[in-house]
């Protein structure tokens, strides 16, 4: 007779709960678009005019994030996009649980542009003859983490072209642009399906394309040097391989050279090799470091 009561008070405070608990803000996506998250990706996205954008979605805040907050409903309104205030939960559900850092924002896809379009001389000085050219080439390139940190250094570092193998080559997503720190809504990507032709066509043209080795024994009728040696006079394309298998035989054999990365130690069976886009950094800063020196 006592327990009666009790258990009708326990199940009027879950339907209580159950109604100060809404279920979490259902949003349909806009036929074609994308999520985009954290703070980088967003605010570029924002600012530049390469993405059709539908709707912002920002978290709920207070306290000092009143000033980002406030920065991007600025930049929203300045461009016609929608602004929602969701809770944190929301923003979980719309980019799956990734670090959105309190920012998403619906967008159509970034596309890679064609080669015909990068063979534009569109680079302001590219008609110097004394210009120094350095494209990237990346042979499928297959992890988006990765993708986006080599797109990132590539901007950095003041590379002048990215280019991509369409085939078994991860697209341009929004986890690339967050790994990228943005770069990606800023800096065209190009893409063939083609690649030993354009490599041709390069290297006709009076372009040198240099290959990238971690294990310098494995490779056969192409000279392999360290990165510190290497010293160029003319355009250049570096050519990165695929995270597992590095570039295919019939990439090397259109290399002129290869490039290796010294070790600074002898090295234990195993970890003899670097991350493809920190191995990417090292040798590009090598590279790019000596046209800064060239064009002072």
């Amino acid at each position: 007779a006592h327990r009666e009561p009790w258990s009708l008070r326990e199940g009027d405070f879950s339907k209580a709960r159950k109604r100060l608990d809404p279920k979490p803000l259902s949003i349909e996506r806009t036929k074609g678009s994308e999520i985009l998250f954290g703070i980088a990706p967003c605010a570029l996205a924002l600012s530049q005019s390469r993405r059709d954008l539908f709707r912002l979605f920002l978290k709920q805040s207070s306290g000092s994030r009143r000033l980002v907050t406030s920065e991007f409903v600025l930049q929203a309104t300045a461009r016609g996009v929608p602004v929602h205030h969701v809770k944190r939960r929301e923003l979980d559900a719309l980019c799956r649980g990734r670090v959105h850092q309190g920012v998403c924002l619906e967008a159509t896809p970034l596309r890679f542009k064609s080669l015909e379009e990068a063979e534009k001389p569109n680079l302001g000085d590219e008609e110097n003859p004394n210009r120094q050219l350095i494209w990237l080439v990346l042979e499928q390139i297959q992890d988006p983490m990765n993708l986006g940190a080599l797109l990132r250094s590539a901007y950095f570092l003041g590379v002048d072209r990215v280019v991509t193998s369409q085939r078994n080559s991860c697209p341009l997503t929004p986890t690339v642009s967050k790994a990228s720190s943005g770069a990606m809504e800023v800096f065209d990507i190009y893409s063939t399906d083609d690649l030993r032709s354009f490599l041709k066509a390069k290297t006709a043209e009076g372009w040198e394309v240099v290959g990238t080795v971690s294990k310098p024994e494995d490779v056969e009728n192409v000279p392999v040097i360290s990165c510190l040696e290497f010293r160029w006079n003319k355009p250049v394309i570096i050519v990165i391989g695929s995270e597992g298998d590095g570039l295919s035989l019939e990439t090397q054999l259109l290399c002129h050279r290869m490039l290796a990365i010294p070790p600074g130690r002898a090295l234990h069976p195993g970890i003899e090799s670097l991350n493809v886009s920190v191995a990417t950094g090292i040798l590009l800063h090598s590279i790019c470091s000596q046209k800064l020196r060239h064009s002072d």
